[in-house]
């Protein structure tokens, strides 16, 4: 009999989800200047605390605060302060919710106004078209740069766990550096690190075995993979679930599968590669062939809005159903799908002819309802995607002033 999304469910490290919903990491952008969460970030996590879901996995906490993703992004390192993370974690667990931090490097993906550590496995640059050159000529990883960035991941897998989190994802999905070794497309290394799928895996297998090693068997650690990159030549799903097979022997608790980067953003359900995804649930076809042959539970994020559309992701054999845009605009969507199991989530659909500029509308929609929600405000619907873009433009060139003001002798 298959399960509800309003079961239990245990992980395989012994943790109990008290139900199936989980809120998937977002970029957020409401760290305050030294890249410690303060009170916007307080007050979002306790709506999604209280709002039902099972766990809640954070938007991205950086390894390494000169390797950002964007400007107000939060940063663990082995010197950080970590009081604010252990009231972070307090109020994530509010409500029998468990929350896990997602830790996650860059790699190539750093715009360029930020300066800082720009790296990849090789030095082939973001191809995004009349809007590449926001981003800098990533530099070759060289044994040492790899090296740091696994003992950077521990160390803050580890910080997590003193924090009071109930486990880590690691970010190796979305074009990110962990997937940047995964594809074809950036990694031409001719190392252990390159050529194969074994060696082109290698880093993110020893991500995993070093942080699984340093942490207390309860703690849970995830992976966040895409099934695809949805370019042609990319990381496919047969690839994704061959990694999936090599990550069996680690003790992962869960692989949530994705899609896409920053030059096809598959995640907001567009690709590059003229594959057509579902309407909602986009991954859910890929998600369900690797949970057929996976001993790790499965989970799959992407578009959904719909109670009975969370129910097929289960009814399919994936074991958790991860929420995001949906719960940037009704944080309390779990506990009214209860009540009410036909109210629909919102999840903007910004399609201008410019792909690129339509991908950074959606996300400063969603940006937009998560600083509405820290403040303590009403989420705000009917935003306009027009002046939602140009409030986090200008927004993101502050907090860029600021970054680089703050970290201004190590950021070239």
């Amino acid at each position: 009999m298959t399960a509800n999304v309003y079961d239990s469910f245990t992980l395989p490290s012994g943790g109990v989800l008290k139900n199936r919903l989980v809120k998937a990491a977002m970029e957020e952008n409401l760290a305050n200047a030294q890249q410690l969460p303060d009170q916007a970030l307080f007050n979002l996590y306790d709506a999604w605390a209280k709002g039902g879901v099972g766990l809640i996995i954070t938007g991205n906490v950086m390894i390494d605060h000169l390797a950002m993703t964007g400007p107000g992004g939060v940063a663990l390192e082995k010197d950080s302060n970590l009081e604010p993370f252990k009231k972070l974690a307090q109020i994530g667990k509010q409500n029998g919710t468990h929350i896990w931090m997602q830790i996650n490097h860059p790699g190539r993906q750093v715009f360029k106004k930020m300066g800082g550590k720009v790296l990849s496995p090789s030095d082939i640059a973001l191809n995004m078209g009349k809007h590449s050159n926001l981003f800098t000529q990533p530099k070759a990883m060289n044994e040492e740069e790899i090296k740091d960035v696994i003992e950077r991941f521990t160390v803050t897998a580890k910080r997590a766990q003193e924090a009071g989190f109930n486990g880590v994802e690691i970010h190796a999905a979305h074009g990110y550096l962990l997937a940047q070794f995964l594809s074809p497309l950036t990694n031409k290394r001719e190392d252990q690190w390159g050529g194969s799928l074994e060696n082109r895996a290698r880093l993110l297998l020893e991500v995993v075995k070093s942080v699984r090693a340093n942490c207390d068997r309860e703690f849970a650690v995830a992976v966040k993979l895409n099934s695809a990159d949805f370019q042609r030549g990319g990381f496919d799903v047969d690839d994704a679930l061959n990694v999936v097979k090599m990550l069996e022997p680690f003790g992962v608790d869960v692989v949530e599968l994705s899609g896409g980067s920053y030059e096809a953003p598959a995640m907001q359900g567009r690709t590059a590669d003229q594959r057509t995804l579902a309407r909602e649930a986009y991954f859910l076809e890929f998600a369900a062939k690797i949970a057929e042959q996976s001993s790790i539970p499965i989970m799959t994020t992407g578009g959904i809005k719909r109670l009975p559309i969370a129910q097929q992701v289960i009814d399919s054999g994936v074991a958790l159903v991860g929420l995001a845009s949906a719960l940037a605009f009704n944080p309390e969507l779990p506990n009214h799908w209860q009540h009410v199991p036909g109210v629909v989530g919102t999840i903007p659909q910004v399609a201008w002819k410019d792909k690129t500029l339509s991908g950074l509308a959606n996300m400063a929609l969603v940006k937009r309802q998560l600083r509405l929600l820290g403040a303590g405000k009403g989420v705000k619907v009917d935003a306009s995607p027009v002046y939602s873009l140009i409030l986090d433009q200008l927004r993101s060139a502050k907090l860029t002033k600021r970054y680089r003001k703050q970290y201004q002798n190590e950021v070239t």
